[in-house]
């Protein structure tokens, strides 16, 4: 598999290091690099780009804001000069938070952690989805060998542990290792994604504003991305 990268700074020395550390790498291709935001969606909305290399601190939109404001994007490694944004950029699930100049020896560890968040491991945990035509009304979550049962009805929320899923009912809550973007596909059409990070069962929220939603005491965050789709599915 060759990895296609781009890279969005508007430095152009950071760009020019950037590609050289990725040179060293024969299954890494840089397929384009930008100076800002506008021209990395463009980048993006026209070519297949599996890793992304993106500077925090640009002109018109930061490397944060940009990242908030697509859906499905790529993988990403921030690339910045400055530490203050790491917190922000955890909760963005990146891959990792690069500090300028980056040294290869930096780089190399990020190649690592990127590669390895694209495997697909051997799974003792798991979960199995009800087939096509089945009239299963559960899904089948197996966890450190144990198998639960788990009525979709029941699921209150689910949300999302970087390669986990933490299913919430209210009686228990399971954690899987799972991809929340497979995990909706399981679903009913009564669930929502409300969120990067979250799924919620619309039959179970008893209140929302236009920035979260309560599920009883638990209140879930709209992503600005998901809100036109969140609006509309709760006013029908």
């Amino acid at each position: 598999m060759v990895v296609k990268c781009i890279i969005i700074d508007d430095e152009p020395l950071a760009i020019e290091l950037i590609k050289d550390h990725i040179s060293k790498f024969s299954n890494f291709e840089v397929i384009g690099t930008c100076q800002n935001a506008i021209e990395g969606l463009e980048m993006l909305k026209n070519n297949h780009v599996d890793l992304m290399f993106l500077d925090i601190q640009m002109p018109t939109l930061t490397g944060i804001e940009f990242l908030r404001s697509i859906s499905n994007p790529p993988k990403v490694v921030f690339t910045t000069a400055y530490r203050e944004y790491a917190v922000e950029s955890y909760e963005l699930e990146v891959v990792d938070y690069l500090l300028k100049p980056i040294s290869f020896d930096r780089f190399f560890k990020a190649i690592n952690k990127f590669q390895k968040s694209i495997e697909v491991p051997e799974k003792s945990d798991s979960i199995t989805p009800a087939e096509k035509g089945d009239e299963k009304d559960f899904i089948s979550v197996n966890v450190n060998k144990k198998h639960y049962r788990i009525k979709f009805e029941d699921i209150l929320y689910a949300e999302s542990l970087k390669d986990y899923v933490r299913i919430h009912t209210a009686r228990l809550t399971i954690t899987t290792k799972e991809k929340i973007s497979e995990f909706e596909k399981m679903l009913p059409d009564y669930f929502l994604r409300t969120h990067r990070s979250y799924i919620v069962n619309l039959n179970e929220i008893s209140a929302y504003t236009s920035q979260d939603i309560e599920i009883g005491d638990i209140e879930i965050p709209i992503g600005i991305s998901y809100k036109q789709e969140v609006f509309k599915a709760l006013k029908r």
